[in-house]
């Protein structure tokens, strides 16, 4: 995907949360704030942008850590959009669930992880350690 078309995309998804009354819940895995994914300047700026994230009122941003005591591992990477549709991730495809059975695992499998999850001062202070590991 070119910059442009991927900025353009990064727009529309700040407009969502910053306009109308939506409300967002994300979740990450403490280890996916080390995947050096890019150069340090720009992993800098992504995890800026998720402190940002977390002053925003629509947006609920937790992280799972390293030390959680768990009763379920990671799962691939998704998304739930209302009750009508999860997108989920794979290496071949971005496969699109739309069967209320299929939905009702994703969603559950959210409420089960969120339990693990550290929110606000907590999940900021694993976010600006990953920061600082860059150096």
């Amino acid at each position: 995907m070119s910059s442009q078309r991927c900025n353009s995309a990064r727009l529309a998804r700040s407009r969502v949360v910053r306009t109308g009354h939506h409300c967002v819940a994300i979740l990450v895995e403490e280890s996916v704030l080390y995947y050096r994914l890019g150069t340090i300047e720009t992993m800098a700026e992504q995890l800026e942008h998720l402190l940002a994230a977390m002053a925003l009122p629509a947006v609920s941003l937790g992280v799972i850590p390293f030390t959680a005591q768990r009763t379920m591992g990671p799962v691939e990477t998704f998304n739930i959009f209302d009750d009508a549709e999860a997108g989920v991730e794979l290496l071949s495809a971005q496969v699109t669930v739309t069967t209320l059975s299929e939905l009702a695992l994703y969603a559950s499998a959210f409420d089960r992880l969120k339990d693990f999850a550290v929110y606000g001062a907590q999940a900021r202070t694993l976010i600006t350690r990953a920061a600082d590991s860059l150096g």
